[in-house]
């Protein structure tokens, strides 16, 4: 069944069903459109709320975490006070219910609560969003920089920023409450300012949909919008980002070249203020033109620094396996504490655990971790096959590895003997990668 939402000419498309290949086919880059009671939807009240709640522990008790936003009508909040969430909260409802308790300002006025890289805060809920998502990269491709999730949670009147337009196509997933998303398929504004606050003049060139909890609206990246509350009640979505637009072939290249932490992998701009714009299209150039096409030899340019062939090649190994076990959202849930594994213990593969080479080392990677090992690729590969069975002991993993003296490796490698197999399978289950099916005394 489809219908429309529509206002002055404009519409929102309302799909009963979903499909990946119906969705590409009709929509994707194209108009917004808006499905009803998507399943199964990768986030949960519950869990979302638990997210936030990691997400905006603050390490500094007098700053909000440089990844959260915290707004009161239209204005910024920098110090934590009481306004984030807390776990006797124990809910959205119950978090929003303190607050109009406790602050007349957000009482009359509205909060916004926003949460940048959110499915870095809930492996589970990350794993089912890397899931969802999976069927668009069949189609599309993955993003190699890496799509975006923020959460959005309140009772704002509108988003803070106003009207603006990203370079993201957007999947909005509608988690609690009902929240309005207005839209212009052209600036409608004729000045310079990129957002505007006081829309109101705009109104009769919008058109918006509403969405509920269950239901997945889309719009394109060449779209204009604003959140909007309906009436006073709070609601609370998140966001998934696909970058669409503006994207320059040395954004690829800083990612491939330059080791990032979590913290920078969680601005989804940071590549934009900290390299040169590269005006050139990226375009195959004739076979009677030689070198590199333009926009790549003008990337490599801003990476003047990196000329030891061997460690850009290493680096780019690390870095492909990272991006392709990451699944287009990074940074990911960072891993686990690695576990002692006993000879007897059985284990087996629950994600795809991918490797490579670098000059002389292995590296496997899974869930957008990895690790260097000096085990040779024979050993590497038959740990992997066996592992990817219904259950082996680590034992027969180790096969006849000893303890002696392992050979001279890369300094960041795990040993070629049985210690260091058995810490890389370690390493591999605190990535999530690796599963326990039975243990002793377990």
């Amino acid at each position: 069944m489809t219908g429309s939402a529509r206002h002055k000419g404009h519409q929102v498309i309302v799909e009963e069903r979903f499909t990946w290949a119906e969705f590409i086919s009709r929509h994707w880059d194209r108009q917004a459109v808006l499905y009803k009671s998507v399943q199964p939807t990768p986030f949960d009240e519950n869990e979302v709320f638990q997210a936030a709640l990691r997400a905006t522990e603050a390490p500094d008790p007098h700053l909000i975490p440089p990844h959260a936003q915290f707004a009161v009508g239209r204005f910024q909040q920098t110090a934590p006070e009481s306004w984030l969430p807390r776990a006797s909260d124990r809910t959205f409802t119950g978090y929003g219910r303190r607050l109009a308790t406790t602050d007349a300002q957000v009482r009359s006025d509205g909060y916004a609560l926003m949460v940048h890289a959110f499915h870095t805060f809930h492996a589970a809920q990350w794993e089912r969003e890397r899931s969802f998502f999976a069927g668009l990269w069949e189609h599309v491709g993955l993003p190699t920089t890496g799509a975006i999730t923020t959460l959005f949670h309140g009772t704002y009147e509108h988003t803070p920023v106003g009207v603006h337009k990203d370079r993201f196509a957007t999947f909005l997933f509608a988690v609690q409450g009902r929240k309005r998303m207005r839209f212009w398929t052209r600036r409608p504004w004729t000045h310079a300012a990129t957002t505007v606050l006081d829309y109101e003049p705009y109104l009769q060139d919008s058109f918006s949909a509403e969405v509920e909890p269950g239901d997945l609206l889309y719009w394109p990246a060449s779209h204009y919008h604003v959140g909007e509350s309906v009436g006073k009640s709070m609601a609370t979505s998140v966001n998934v980002g696909v970058p669409r637009e503006n994207h320059r072939a040395v954004y690829d290249l800083d990612d491939l070249l330059v080791e990032h932490d979590a913290r920078s992998l969680m601005d989804p701009d940071a590549a934009l203020a900290r390299l040169p714009a590269v005006p050139a299209s990226l375009s195959v150039p004739d076979a009677a033109t030689p070198g590199l096409p333009a926009a790549l030899d003008q990337a490599l340019s801003a990476f003047g620094t990196y000329t030891e062939t061997a460690r850009m090649r290493d680096r780019a190994v690390v870095q492909s396996l990272r991006t392709w076990t990451a699944g287009g959202l990074r940074p990911t849930p960072p891993p686990e504490e690695p576990r002692t594994l006993r000879d007897e213990t059985l284990v087996r593969a629950v994600t795809p655990v991918l490797w490579g080479e670098t000059e002389d080392a292995r590296v496997c990677a899974t869930n957008g971790h990895a690790v260097t090992t000096a085990l040779d690729a024979r050993c590497v590969t038959r740990m992997l096959d066996l592992l990817s069975g219904p259950g082996v002991p680590v034992g027969e993993l180790l096969g006849r590895l000893t303890d002696g003296p392992a050979a001279q490796s890369a300094a960041d490698a795990l040993p070629a003997n049985r210690t260091g197999a058995r810490r890389l399978l370690e390493v591999l289950e605190s990535f999530r990668g690796v599963g326990r099916v039975w243990a002793p005394n377990e």
